[in-house]
């Protein structure tokens, strides 16, 4: 006896699940609360995302940078006076992953 994976026909195929619309990028927990904050505004000053996100800023340095890799997050970095300052914000693409992912846990936590 031979097993056989059943064929699907379009009658009887099922939606995708919706975990496959989750944004692995912001699996990491520091990754995802980084992008929830910055979803809530324009940009925001490295130290003030530290500071809420209770993180070190190596570690906040670390997971901001793979989110820039990832196009998600943009890195700006300036001067106010002669004190170096960095800024963060999402991008358009960052924007539409958030909304993604949302929906996605959304669907999930709905039983959908």
């Amino acid at each position: 006896m031979s097993l056989r994976k059943p064929t699907s026909t379009p009658e009887t195929a099922q939606p995708e699940h919706p975990r496959h619309q989750l944004a692995e990028d912001l699996a990491h927990p520091v990754r995802f609360s980084l992008t929830a904050a910055l979803a809530a505004t324009d940009e925001t000053e490295f130290a003030v995302l530290r500071d809420h996100l209770q993180v070190s800023d190596s570690v906040l340095s670390r997971q901001a940078s793979a989110l820039e890799t990832s196009g998600i997050v943009r890195i700006r970095k300036g001067y106010i006076g002669k004190r170096p300052r960095t800024w963060l914000s999402l991008t358009k693409a960052g924007r539409d992953i958030w909304a993604q992912h949302l929906a996605a846990l959304q669907a999930i936590a709905s039983g959908s």
